[in-house]
């Protein structure tokens, strides 16, 4: 699937949960259903800054594709990244860089959010896009 289709997928999921205790308690399941990080890749280069809880984030760039693992030492936060990873690992570096964020907004995320964990939610996602440019020029020597 295409960053889009995740995220349309997403937009979908939200779109038929009531309301937003049923919102939370499914970005909660997802928290729950990602890997811990080894706690080698809990390091202060993989930690987000802005956020209120600590989130990690890493990535490996392999057969043209970025990967990402990322834990939380906070339930929602760990949800949000999940949610995160799961649209945008495995595509290549230009579909991260060429894509955008719309579907938060679309889903509600940041209105239910308080602005401290809406500031961390930027944060990740800004990483998500540095490591994207990162491993392109790295990759592609630009």
């Amino acid at each position: 699937m295409t960053i889009k289709e995740n995220q349309q997928k997403i937009v979908e999921e939200f779109a038929f949960l009531e309301d937003w205790e049923q919102k939370y308690e499914y970005l909660i399941s997802l928290g729950k259903a990602l890997k811990d990080l080894p706690g080698n890749k809990k390091t202060e280069e993989n930690l987000i800054k802005g956020c209120q809880s600590k989130v990690w984030i890493d990535a490996e760039f392999r057969d043209g594709k970025l990967y990402f693992d990322a834990d939380s030492d906070g339930i929602l936060p760990k949800g949000i990244v999940a949610l995160l990873v799961s649209i945008y690992s495995g595509h290549s570096t230009q579909e991260i860089l060429d894509s955008d964020f719309d579907f938060i907004s679309e889903i509600g995320l940041q209105e239910f959010l308080s602005p401290s964990r809406a500031n961390g939610l930027m944060a990740m996602t800004k990483q998500i896009k540095f490591y994207a440019v990162a491993y392109q020029l790295n990759h592609y020597g630009l």
